[in-house]
């Protein structure tokens, strides 16, 4: 199964999403699709062995629909295999790219295309609003009040202008389902063949002595409004949805490479894995790689959201599209093309837009039954009118007729999700809080238990010397290099841990012979010194009673050291004790601020780790968190968190490593730090790209702000909907004499739109 987003262009309405879902997924060889109005996309899993893209593309534009087929896929069948695999690796990230470009291409195509058509029919319908009403504007020329006249010039509005409204006819037929371009294309036809009618006919039109009147102005007005809603609605979603073209705008387009002994500059696409690049001060990085040679401070703030710049030196991973500040430096090129983490981003950003949050659901259900239960209103509201209304019955049957039709279009209950969802993954994307899907971001809200996994979320996950503690004439420096010359043979954690510090104090190492690990209790070797060879030992507790070193006149201190939360390693010679290393995994300097955050939005703070109860407790208490679980193995991870979902609460897991990964997908929420292994950010449904604890606080607060905005959109489409069609239909005519007029009805309607759109907006503001 292949799963691809693709951009879906012509839809208006929640319907009309429900309308290619339903299409789509009659396709044989369709696992699952999920069409989303906001984003304007579908997200599809398919079998490629019963479907292609191009199969997709004929079933949408069979509903009335255009979907964009990325470039790759339409070059896949004629490009030979040898082709294929020759140049896959170095055009791939070129056709990323040129879809990206396709898409922006497209919605800039787009945007002109409705103000052109908007400009136009504006003119145009001024011009026919003028001659359809000669005794408020009696400096009209004669001809332009001539309903021939009128009907030329309602002509192109309602048949080129207004165009795209006739899809919702199709379908009407077709898959015996109604949309938005159904409402108002059967309302302003309506209007528009009446009018027509009535030129051609008076006679049969007339009332009286009063003379019937056209409506080529309500018809042509109505489509014009409805567009210009559309083009504000199309140049207001292109803001809420900016962050993957930001995203975009990162990506350098050339890098500099060796090739040889010889430094050129090539196309970005054309850079392949293990090529050295050399990157000079002020330039952008080209693509992910290892640093081999120099080093720098990189700005990492467009990718990471860090504003802080970040050292770097040889050995250290560097992130493509970030920004070198003063060092030159080489780096051996890991990823490229579509691996790149900016592509990941952009690609997850991508996905989580185009998904759906179950709040959704309701809107989506609301909108797929609204259509008809519309029409029949519209039909009911025409007969009552035509069978009971005053002369001319037929006038005023029409004009509710087309008001229900128009006021009612679902725009506004189709973009009151997607919308505020788009605007708030968006704003998580630039504050550095990668979100999966739509799903997460609701679910966040929801959260009141948070388990946080220790090592490599609270703490660095690095261990590192703390205290350096001498039982006699030693200084500390002896100690140190003594320990770290029997560690330099150990491939421990915590070995490396006391031979990056003795380094880092220069200090030089002892030769050792006979080097010996004692599982779970320490090491042991001969320090050759002057031709002479001491027998050393480093450990714990354990190894110090089996070798019969007496511990109780440093047993207070051990303690100390232990109650603390750092492993204490104890050097000893000849049965007595030289010093103490403590050794520690050092807690991250905002883990307690966060915690405070998050214990002041009403969330049950948990630590999780495998350490024992004494170090567990001391790493909790320096974070502020009480609640601890301690001695959990890796497997039993997920077992704990089901044991608090047991308890009826809605847990978010954090986690970095291969051994979270059960635990994260067990959980209600999980979160991965962005430093972490890929299982763990795929087994997460969101992604802290830099790691930092900050941004979880942040995330439960954006999640609040965004459903919070989903319910006011919610609440004022259904509002609209539910006030203004009794209205529309003529339900206050005999108590008041009030008509909505058509017109009204279509700036209503696109006012609606537009309002739920630029509320959402204030997300970005936040």
């Amino acid at each position: 199964m292949k799963k691809e987003i693709f951009k879906i262009k012509r839809m208006h309405c929640a319907s009309c999403a429900a309308t290619i879902e339903k299409a789509v997924k009659k396709l044989d060889g369709i696992n699952s699709a999920e069409v989303n109005f906001g984003s304007e996309t579908l997200l599809a899993e398919f079998d490629e062995q019963k479907i292609s893209a191009n199969d997709l593309a004929k079933t949408v534009e069979s509903a009335g629909y255009k979907l964009i087929i990325p470039e790759e896929n339409k070059s896949s069948d004629v490009m030979t295999e040898n082709f294929k695999h020759k140049h896959h690796k170095q055009s791939e990230h070129k056709r990323n790219m040129n879809h990206s470009e396709h898409l922006k291409n497209e919605s800039v195509k787009e945007i002109r295309d409705l103000k052109n058509k908007t400009i136009i029919g504006a003119a145009l319908s001024f011009i026919i609003f003028l001659g359809s009403f000669p005794e408020w504007f009696n400096f009209v020329p004669q001809i332009l009040t001539n309903n021939f006249i009128l009907l030329a010039l309602a002509t192109p509005v309602q048949f080129w202008i207004g165009a795209k409204f006739y899809s919702g006819l199709k379908i009407i037929f077709k898959y015996r389902t109604a949309d938005m371009n159904t409402l108002i294309s059967l309302g302003t036809l309506s209007a528009y063949f009446y009018s027509a009618a009535v030129a051609f006919f008076p006679s049969f039109f007339t009332a009286g002595d009063a003379l019937p009147k056209t409506y080529f102005d309500t018809a042509a007005v109505i489509i014009t409004l409805i567009l210009f809603g559309r083009y504000l609605e199309a140049v207001a979603k292109g803001k809420a949805s900016d962050a993957i073209q930001k995203l975009m705008k990162l990506s350098p387009k050339t890098a500099r490479v060796l090739r040889g002994v010889e430094e050129i500059e090539i196309k970005i696409e054309d850079v392949a894995v293990n090529d050295t690049v050399i990157v000079r001060p002020g330039e952008k990085i080209p693509v992910d790689g290892v640093i081999t040679e120099g080093e720098s401070s990189i700005d990492e703030s467009m990718v990471t959201g860090e504003s802080m710049p970040v050292s770097k030196k040889a050995g250290d991973k560097i992130i493509g599209a970030t920004i070198n500040q003063f060092g030159s430096f080489k780096f051996k090129a890991e990823k490229v093309g579509k691996d790149t983490f900016l592509s990941q981003i952009i690609k997850m950003v991508e996905m989580a837009q185009g998904s759906k949050a179950p709040i959704q659901r309701l809107a989506d259900k609301v909108s797929g039954i609204f259509v008809p239960i519309v029409l029949s209103i519209a039909v009911i509201a025409f007969t009552l009118w035509f069978i009971f209304g005053p002369a001319p019955a037929l006038t005023f049957a029409i004009i509710n007729f087309v008001a229900v039709l128009i006021i009612a279009c679902p725009c506004a209950l189709g973009l009151a999700t997607p919308m505020a969802m788009i605007a708030g993954i968006g704003k998580g994307a630039e504050k550095g809080i990668l979100i999966r899907d739509a799903a997460s971001l609701e679910i966040a809200q929801k959260i009141n238990a948070i388990i946080f996994d220790k090592t490599g979320t609270i703490t660095f996950g690095k261990p590192v010397v703390a205290n350096i503690l001498t039982f006699g004439d030693y200084s500390e420096n002896e100690i140190l290099r003594t320990a770290a010359s029997l560690e330099n043979k150990s491939e421990h954690p915590l070995a490396k841990a006391i031979i990056e510090k003795a380094r880092a104090e220069k200090l030089t190492f002892f030769d050792v012979a006979d080097f010996e690990a004692l599982p779970g209790k320490g090491v042991k070797g001969n320090i050759v010194s002057d031709g002479q060879k001491t027998e050393i030992f480093l450990g714990n507790r354990e190894l110090a009673g089996e070798i019969g070193v007496d511990l109780k006149n440093y047993e207070e201190k051990i303690a100390e050291m232990e109650n603390k939360g750092k492993t204490a390693m104890i050097l000893m010679w000849n049965k007595s004790a030289l010093g103490l290393i403590a050794v520690s995994d050092t807690i991250k300097p905002e883990a307690k601020m966060a915690v405070e955050k998050i214990k002041k939005q009403g969330i049950e703070v948990w630590l999780i780790t495998g350490d024992n109860s004494r170090t567990a407790h001391a790493i909790g208490k320096e974070a502020g968190i009480e609640n601890i679980m301690a001695n959990v193995l890796p497997q039993n991870k997920a077992e704990k968190v089901l044991e608090l979902q047991g308890s009826g609460k809605k847990i978010a897991m954090i986690g970095d490593g291969i051994n979270d990964a059960p635990a994260l997908s067990q959980a209600n929420l999980g979160i991965a730090m962005g430093e972490g292994t890929d299982i763990a950010i795929e087994s997460a449904g969101i992604t802290l790209i830099r790691g930092d604890l900050n941004l979880i606080p942040e995330l439960f607060k954006l999640s609040r702000q965004t459903l919070k905005i989903v319910k006011q959109n919610l609440f004022w489409a259904f509002f609209y909907n539910v006030a203004f069609i009794p209205v529309a239909a003529g339900a206050l005519y005999p108590f008041f004499g009030i008509l909505l007029n058509p017109i009204f009805a279509a700036a209503a309607m696109a006012f609606s739109s537009l309002s739920v759109v630029l509320n959402s907006l204030r997300l970005k503001r936040k």
